[in-house]
């Protein structure tokens, strides 16, 4: 297996990042794909026994099989439906003849399978459609037991799973970072605020997050990432009481936008986007 590796194609060099991070019985997989240099960025899928958490991105297709078959899977759990973690769950499960568990809610989505950006067919390409069984309250194979925790927030489906035997928690999308500069247009913070305090309630150390794991002091990561959406909904919310709009609270409270990325994601995703969460959160309150 390669750690990472450039592939030459005409005049471009395509970067593929595939990478082993061992976290004791719990295996990481970082994987990356870009048409020209670095990946912007990289997700992970884990393996734990016999089961495989997400799948990586639909461009790292062969070695999410490779990683599959050579680690005997014969299960996937899904966090989200996202093409970065959902991408390669048809390839595998058709190639091992293995279920995937997910969210009613993920079933539905990846059931005839959804569109996606420009930039997200670039970064991932897309996720085929895939038959996923529903989840029971607790999911058990031979001897590993994941308690399913719904945390919508990051998207409407997003499940993360308790190991609570060895206080592990595979997080999915809800940590990523401790201090968050952009949302997605469809992302809730309020929802984001109410996962992340249900989540804190368990006990776990290890967070096993889709693109940036804390093996160790995971709880610590998910505070500070709660204080700062709580921080961040406080200065904004009493704009918006004032009737402020998007642009004149963050001129305000001096946000600064990352035009490169909002503009190579066609506005999906911004810092903008987390001021409009705060906004609708508050109309509703008020309604």
């Amino acid at each position: 297996m390669v750690d990472a590796k450039y592939e030459e194609k005409g005049w471009s060099a395509r970067m593929k990042i595939f990478k082993k991070h061992n976290f004791g019985k719990v295996a990481g997989w970082e994987l990356g794909w870009s048409p020209v240099g670095r990946p912007m960025m990289t997700a992970f899928l884990y393996v734990l026994d016999s089961v495989m958490i997400d799948t990586g991105p639909r461009h790292m297709r062969r070695y999410a099989l490779e990683i599959a078959r050579s680690s005997n899977v014969r299960a996937i759990l899904l966090t989200h439906y996202h093409e970065d973690h959902s991408g390669n769950a048809a390839a595998i499960s058709r190639d091992l003849d293995i279920p995937v568990y997910g969210h009613n809610l993920t079933a539905q989505k990846l059931a005839s399978g959804y569109r996606i950006y420009p930039y997200q067919h670039l970064m991932w390409g897309r996720t085929d459609p895939v038959a996923v069984r529903i989840l029971p309250e607790v999911w058990e194979q031979n001897g590993l037991c994941l308690q399913p925790v719904h945390t919508p927030g990051h998207s409407r489906d997003h499940v993360c799973y308790l190991d609570a035997q060895n206080r592990r928690l595979f997080s999915g999308d809800l940590f990523l970072s401790a201090r968050i500069k952009y949302f997605r247009a469809d992302e809730h913070i309020d929802q984001q605020v109410a996962s992340l305090k249900k989540l804190l309630a368990l006990d776990f150390d290890a967070l096993f997050c889709g693109h940036n794991p804390l093996p160790e002091n995971g709880r610590g990561g998910l505070e500070k990432k709660l204080r700062h959406l709580e921080d961040f909904y406080a200065r904004v919310a009493p704009l918006v009481a004032r009737g402020m709009n998007e642009n004149e609270i963050m001129r305000r409270l001096h946000l600064k936008e990352q035009y490169l990325i909002k503009l190579m994601c066609f506005g999906n995703v911004s810092m903008k986007n987390m001021v409009r969460s705060v906004m609708r959160s508050e109309n509703r309150l008020s309604a």
